[in-house]
């Protein structure tokens, strides 16, 4: 059986509200800016499609059939509802009911993500918020998964992703209290020595090893005694041995005293990360994602600056 929904124009619909609402072919050719025999011809195509006469005329104006009476609440409710679908109102923040989901590495977690949340309490008090790791953003699909909305990470590349520099994170060398190293500075021969924790955090992905490639090029030996998936548990690793591990700057800035490490002086090679926003196109245009994104931005550097 053919489905008459397929074969429908929607502007036939709107044809016929507007015959229904002014009773009149005419003053509904008016409303729409055409003349009456263009209404006339689509109330015949409409007619042929519904097997229905719709309206029959009386004098000057028209009278609905019980078909026609029927299916007019529902035109009106369907154009109504079209209408502010394509017309949306701004948006409005403090309305905001949207899921979202932050895709960031659990140093950040720890640095950033307090500061996102208390800011969206207080801008966008009914929106959610999913915070998940650079692991679960690998297996979801990245940010091509409609299930992740944003990334603060390593710039992205890929087909359809946009990013916006973020900040450029220093990288810090740190020991448990009490390490020898942490007396005189250390040389780079000692450092040369030293055991290192390493932090993987997608096991079998291809990733740089950007910390490795810094010592590479000042040309000290760097050994990696043990991987973890975090930045947290290399901390811990080192909090509990003698070894020693590269943590973000600002983990150990907010987080170090807690987390039983101290920066370790010593001619460790200079070592930057230029962090940025990612996102897929899908959410470029979106008014709630765009929101999202600048309040992401200003808690992350507002907690730079403190």
């Amino acid at each position: 059986m053919s489905n008459p929904i397929t074969s429908l124009d929607l502007n036939l619909l709107a044809m016929l509200h507007a015959v229904l609402t002014e009773g009149s072919v005419a003053r509904a050719a008016s409303r729409l800016h055409v003349t009456p025999s263009a209404v006339s011809n689509g109330l015949a195509r409409l007619r042929s499609v519904l097997g229905d006469p719709l309206v029959t005329r009386k004098g000057r104006g028209i009278v609905p059939t019980p078909r026609a009476l029927a299916l007019a609440p529902a035109i009106a409710r369907g154009l109504r509802e079209l209408e502010l679908a394509i017309h949306e109102a701004p948006f409005e923040p403090t309305g905001c009911t949207r899921a979202f989901t932050l895709a960031v590495a659990d140093a950040g977690q720890l640095t950033w993500v307090p500061r996102i949340v208390a800011l969206m309490a207080e801008e966008m008090p009914r929106a959610r918020l999913s915070v998940v790791g650079i692991d679960s953003l690998v297996s979801l699909g990245d940010l091509a998964s409609p299930r992740i909305d944003l990334h603060i990470g390593l710039a992205g590349r890929g087909t359809g992703l946009h990013l916006q520099p973020l900040l450029e994170e220093r990288t810090v060398l740190v020991a448990r209290g009490g390490h020898p190293a942490l007396g005189a500075r250390v040389s780079a021969r000692v450092l040369g020595t030293l055991r290192h924790v390493g932090v993987e955090m997608v096991p079998g992905k291809a990733f740089r090893d950007l910390v490795g490639a810094a010592y590479a090029r000042a040309g000290i030996r760097r050994e990696v005694a043990v991987t973890v998936p975090s930045f947290t548990a290399a901390a811990a690793v080192v909090n509990a041995t003698d070894f020693v591990a590269t943590l973000p700057g600002s983990l150990v800035a907010a987080q170090g005293t807690r987390l039983g490490v101290c920066a370790v002086n010593a001619p460790f090679p200079a070592h930057t990360v230029k962090l940025a926003l990612c996102w897929h196109e899908r959410t470029h245009a979106d008014p709630a994602a765009q929101y999202l994104r600048g309040l992401v931005r200003r808690a992350v550097l507002g907690a730079a600056a403190s």
